[in-house]
């Protein structure tokens, strides 16, 4: 594995490919790397001869309150991790070399954003889409993968992409789980024992929200209700929403517009926020 950290460096690892025209599968990500990431990987390689991943916590995607200070940064684990998983090249710039100057040009994430996470975190999608827009120009990738578990910026990206017409793809993978249901996180280590115990709630709200589905309920209120009987039963777990959306446009759901629908919902256990979805009618993922 190639480990790259300026612009420079991953230019001078890339040209070669690049002029050859060798298909190649980006893989961007905050570190703190575990079988969820690994998995986009495989899903990456499946298309592509070549796999770049990058690890950048990105500062700009924080509001003034949250955990950036804090964010696990296990790099030598991390390192080992993507050469285990069959990375190519990792891309592991400071912050200094992603934004040389304070105040530049950002990118608008636009009206999609504004709900769910936006509203929760006003700006975070902005400074996601900023950062994943610098990285695709990096990496020149044909095609990136980003998780399921954050199904909202996922769509937003593709979104971005269609809107910007980006010369790329996006796919998107399916959510790893914990034996016990829980959505793999880099923050489930902040869970205490206790906390970690009632996280699990969130997985099987959302598995009642979809067997209300798959029994037949097409009213997304009776859908969000079946769900919410179960998140409501752990009153230590303090949800910010719980939504049947399109899994595209993140609008809420509406008796009059069935198509692909998702349910999201994220919640703080403890000191720790948690995301996580389920897609109603079909597997998880790509």
């Amino acid at each position: 594995m190639i480990r790259v950290s300026t612009f420079a460096e991953l230019r001078g690892s890339l040209t070669e490919f690049w002029s050859d025209r060798t298909p190649i599968g980006f893989v961007p990500t905050m570190g703190a790397l575990h079988r969820g990431h690994v998995s986009l990987v495989e899903r990456a390689r499946r298309s592509a001869d070549l796999v770049v991943m990058s690890i950048f916590v990105n500062p700009r995607q924080f509001g003034p309150n949250e955990d950036y200070a804090r964010y696990p940064r296990p790099i030598e684990h991390d390192e080992q991790l993507a050469e285990d998983s069959g990375v190519d090249v990792l891309f592991t710039p400071h912050a200094s070399e992603i934004y040389p100057i304070a105040g530049g040009v950002a990118i608008a994430s636009g009206n999609a954003a504004r709900r769910w996470e936006g509203e929760v975190r006003p700006g975070h999608f902005d400074g996601v889409l900023t950062v994943v827009a610098k990285l695709f120009n990096l990496v020149r990738p044909d095609f990136a993968v980003f998780g399921q578990k954050d199904l909202q910026q996922a769509a937003l990206v593709s979104a971005m992409v269609r809107d910007l017409n980006m010369p790329l793809g996006i796919f998107i993978g399916h959510t790893v789980r914990e034996s016990d249901g829980l959505a793999m996180s880099s923050r489930n280590r902040f869970l205490a024992p206790a906390d970690r115990q009632r996280a699990r709630v969130l997985s099987r709200a959302l598995s009642a929200a979809t067997s209300s589905f798959r029994d037949g309920e097409r009213d997304p209120g009776a859908i969000e209700s079946a769900g919410r009987a179960i998140l409501d039963s752990e009153p230590e777990v303090h949800p910010d929403y719980f939504a049947v959306v399109d899994r595209r446009s993140l609008e809420p759901a509406t008796r009059d517009s069935p198509g692909d629908w998702a349910v999201i919902t994220a919640a703080r256990v403890g000191a720790t926020r948690l995301i996580d979805n389920a897609l109603l009618g079909e597997p998880d993922g790509d």
